[in-house]
């Protein structure tokens, strides 16, 4: 899958840790723009979210938890 900065995807977060702030099962689908690419193996990327959690606005995410659309 190629994901181009400033496409809109979904991102499942469910169980991840960013700082101090652990995603719940229910954020399964997030709302974000991908800003860049951050690891070629495993794919990873950096998304921006249209909403905050919890002062979180931006996370890596491997490819395997974000969907197109």
């Amino acid at each position: 899958m190629m994901l181009q900065a400033g496409q809109t995807v979904r991102v499942n977060l469910a169980g991840m840790q960013v700082g101090e702030v652990t995603f719940h099962a229910a954020v399964t689908h997030a709302v974000g723009t991908i800003v860049r690419q951050t690891k070629d193996d495993p794919p990873t990327y950096l998304v921006r979210l249209l909403f905050s959690f919890r002062g979180i606005s931006e996370v890596e995410v491997p490819a395997d938890r974000i969907k197109a659309g």
